[in-house]
């Protein structure tokens, strides 16, 4: 059993639909962020969201990391679809995460000399997903999940399905799972798709980003009771 879960979400619209699943909850403040301490499905959680962006998200994390003594970190949210078989309001469980817009070798050959430039899925967590995943109401997938700082749309998700062969694409996953590879803390990234190539621009993000984050905290609450 995990003793205690950072729910990291990037918007407030993100971390929303876990808000009355979140018992006993205790306030408190840091790096102008709001850090929600309390118990989700039965597990001690300490939840925020970071803003949008790696930098915000690296923030949150390691202030999780730091001064909320978590033993994981799970990434909830939306992200868009890159790959032409992910539908609108899919899941995507990240089995690895890396960045798009930042070159490998800075990964491999200077701090933290990982490996190959790809942040991999803690198992346990993974696992976990891997069996919510049969019997959640909507399409979970597991495989890559790409990060940048820009939003995705036609010419560049070809580009990225080329390079890396992603479901998806977010702002932080990557980021997140970067502070916690160099702290040796578990990680996941759970995204549901906004947006695809035959549902493209910030039109249908906008539209279906409430949907889809209901969507994403439905299936990570599922993780947690799993976990228990």
């Amino acid at each position: 059993m995990m003793k205690k879960i950072g729910l990291l979400c990037a918007s407030d619209t993100e971390l929303a639909p876990f808000l009355p699943h979140i018992q006993s909850p205790v306030l408190s403040e840091r790096a102008m962020l709001r850090f929600l301490d309390g118990t989700l499905c039965g597990l001690p959680v300490t939840a925020l969201y970071s803003g949008v962006c790696k930098v915000n998200a690296a923030i949150a994390v390691q202030l999780l990391i730091d001064f909320y003594q978590v033993d994981a970190v799970i990434n909830a949210g939306t992200a868009g679809g890159i790959d032409p078989s992910v539908g609108l309001f899919d899941t995507v469980a990240a089995e690895r995460c890396i960045y798009h817009d930042v070159e490998e070798d800075i990964l491999t050959d200077f701090h933290p000399w990982m490996p190959t430039a790809f942040f991999e899925a803690d198992p346990g967590l993974l696992a976990a997903a891997s069996a919510c995943a049969a019997d959640f109401a909507r399409p979970v997938r597991l495989g890559t999940i790409v990060s940048g700082e820009q939003f995705v749309e036609n010419e560049k998700r070809a580009e990225l399905q080329k390079r890396f062969s992603p479901l998806a694409a977010d702002m932080e996953s990557a980021a997140a799972a970067h502070v916690c590879y160099v702290n040796r803390i578990p990680f996941l990234s759970v995204r549901t798709v906004t947006d695809t190539a035959d549902h493209t621009g910030l039109v249908s993000f906008e539209q279906n980003l409430e949907t889809a984050s209901r969507v994403c905290a439905d299936f990570v609450m599922e993780i947690a009771k799993h976990l228990l």
